[in-house]
């Protein structure tokens, strides 16, 4: 039987494919250079490290004049993208009595790494008046190899609490690791911090989700824990029962990067002139 319209298109989609080179950039967001080869990993493989940079930098949060300011891109947090528009500064005023700080890979190897923590205070932002730390782990033990390894697993650090809670979805995985930036982060700060390993934590059901459940169990811990609670509630920060569906998480994570790909593209058919010469560098966004 012959092929019909759909298997030729198929096939010619297949060869072109095979024209891309997956180093081939796709988008820039901020300091975050996205490759093919990065959106490529978002469909089964582990996540690479700049996928993860510019999904933690989703979550990324930052003090501005005592509220909280949480970047939020494409709303991905907040249940899909809206007509291409994306939530970049949203001041959530009801929760002044928080700050909370999520630290890049990068810096939470750092502290992993360094002997002395303090010999970084002038690198790691100022914590005097940070309630909660997100910090992703990484089980690399090389030091010239920054964010290399195997497994990803979350550590939030409560500072006012004084508890540190480690969730990991291939356990024991990080216990070591989690542990060890846990005491590091207190004598940082100067005051003990009690580690606690969540043993009910979900667990990924394949070896290349644990990007994927870092990122997901961050955001529920974030907009579903931390920032619906009254200033003095107690809040239960176990995850235990929680399902967690990495394919759909992929798919979703994969839909606002390509969302911003797009807006990026707009923004720069509407500065270009008609005349002016088409741009060979990837979609942007500031």
């Amino acid at each position: 039987m012959r092929d019909g319209g759909l298997g030729k298109l198929q096939r010619r989609m297949r060869r072109f494919g095979d024209t891309l080179n997956p180093d081939d950039a796709y988008l820039s967001y901020h300091d975050v250079r996205l490759t093919r080869g990065d959106m490529q990993s978002l469909k089964n493989d582990w996540l690479t490290d700049n996928v993860r940079e510019m999904l933690l930098l989703i979550c990324s949060t930052v003090t501005w004049e005592a509220n909280i300011r949480i970047m939020i891109i494409g709303h991905l947090f907040l249940g899909g993208i809206d007509n291409g528009r994306y939530l970049e500064h949203e001041f959530l005023v009801q929760y002044r009595s928080s700050n909370i700080v999520l630290l890049r890979p990068s810096m939470s190897f750092m502290i992993l790494q360094t002997p002395n923590p303090h010999s970084l205070r002038e690198a790691l932002p100022d914590f005097s008046r940070t309630t909660h730390v997100f910090l992703p782990i990484n089980d690399c033990r090389n030091v010239t190899e920054a964010e290399g390894g195997t497994h990803w697993s979350l550590l939030l650090i409560s500072i006012v609490d004084g508890i540190a809670f480690h969730y990991d979805s291939l356990p024991p995985g990080n216990f070591w690791e989690a542990r060890t930036v846990t005491m590091k982060f207190a004598a940082l700060l100067g005051r003990p911090i009690n580690y606690v390993h969540l043993e009910d934590s979900p667990v990924q059901e394949n070896g290349s989700d644990c990007g994927v459940f870092v990122c997901l169990s961050m955001r529920h811990l974030l907009l579903k824990r931390l920032l619906t609670a009254n200033a003095n509630e107690k809040v239960s920060m176990s995850l235990g029962g929680r399902k967690v569906d990495a394919r759909s998480g992929r798919k979703e994570m994969a839909k606002i990067i390509e969302g911003f790909r797009k807006e990026g593209e707009r923004r720069r058919s509407a500065s270009l002139s008609p005349l002016g010469k088409k741009s060979t560098s990837p979609p942007r966004i500031e």
